[in-house]
């Protein structure tokens, strides 16, 4: 798809989808003043701000704390929590699945090491890389299907896989024939680390669940992304912009480019949308009281 540059909208979005690493957070990790006063320019003129990350649970009350009050779609939509931090949705691998999602994989990827993201903690193989989880708290354990079967009824949100040799597209495309249908494959670095989530689960399922109960269509969307676990919610949205610094395949999906994010690239289209919004002769964008996403 061909891909222009960032412009403003005719009609602004009534809601803003947007990744965090490598989209919304400089590449140090922090948000920067700009993005941080055009995120509350944007909510004060009536558009929604939701942060959909691949990010685990357990790191999002540093999310909160560092970006602000949002509503957070985390481990590529396995989990929605509101601006409080509270818990309001979770789609969880079942257990049996998720069991025999490590054996095929292992079976097909010898040397694959695995690691898995629950509702409240993190646990890892021996094999698994530190780096991937630096000096935060994690149980080891002798394997995967152990610790999948050591806690009855903890919630798996995500499995993570790391191979030591094979280079990344290998091992994705590898993984994700091994997992077929049975689960989500993708990946959010460009290590060789692959994601799993339950079959049917992305940012882009999570999300459209989440907008529609906001009565927010997916053509009233706007979403940022940089990376291929992007890319389903960057093709199921109206208004898809890629990263100057994404991958590759974003680059070539997304209907717009914007900056990079250490040109603080989100916030840059914000800026361009609320003074957009100002300038419309008849507002129709109140801003409304954000309700709980819950399953019916």
């Amino acid at each position: 798809m061909a891909t222009s540059t960032a412009v403003p909208l005719v009609v602004p979005p009534k809601l803003i989808a947007t990744d965090l690493d490598g989209t919304l957070l400089r590449s140090d990790g922090t948000l920067s003043d700009r993005t941080r006063a055009a995120l509350t320019a944007a909510e004060r003129a009536g558009i929604r701000v939701v942060l959909v990350t691949g990010r685990p649970p357990r790191r999002v009350p540093e999310l909160l704390a560092t970006i602000g009050p949002h509503f957070v779609i985390a481990a590529n939509g396995a989990a929605v929590y509101a601006p409080d931090g509270t818990l309001a949705h979770m789609s969880p691998i079942r257990p049996l699945a998720a069991s025999r999602l490590v054996t095929r994989v292992r079976r097909a990827l010898p040397g694959a090491a695995f690691a898995v993201e629950y509702d409240n903690g993190f646990g890892h193989e021996p094999a698994y890389p530190t780096w991937s989880f630096g000096e935060e708290a994690a149980e080891p354990v002798d394997t995967a299907g152990e610790y999948l079967t050591r806690i009855p009824g903890t919630p798996v949100l995500k499995i993570l896989a790391h191979h030591p040799t094979l280079p990344l597209d290998d091992f994705y495309e590898g993984a994700r024939r091994a997992a077929g249908s049975n689960a989500e494959t993708t990946y959010s670095t460009g290590l060789s680390l692959v994601e799993f989530s339950a079959p049917r689960v992305t940012k882009a399922t999570t999300l459209l669940a989440w907008s529609g109960r906001l009565g927010v269509g997916s053509d009233e969307i706007a979403a940022f992304g940089d990376m291929p676990n992007d890319l389903p919610m960057l093709t199921a949205v109206g208004h898809s912009y890629a990263m100057a610094n994404g991958h590759p395949d974003v680059l070539r999906a997304a209907r717009h480019r914007a900056p990079a994010n250490d040109e603080d690239g989100v916030a840059q289209v914000l800026e361009r949308f609320v003074d957009a919004l100002v300038r419309l002769p008849d507002r129709h964008m109140p801003v409304s009281t954000v309700r709980e996403f819950r399953r019916p």
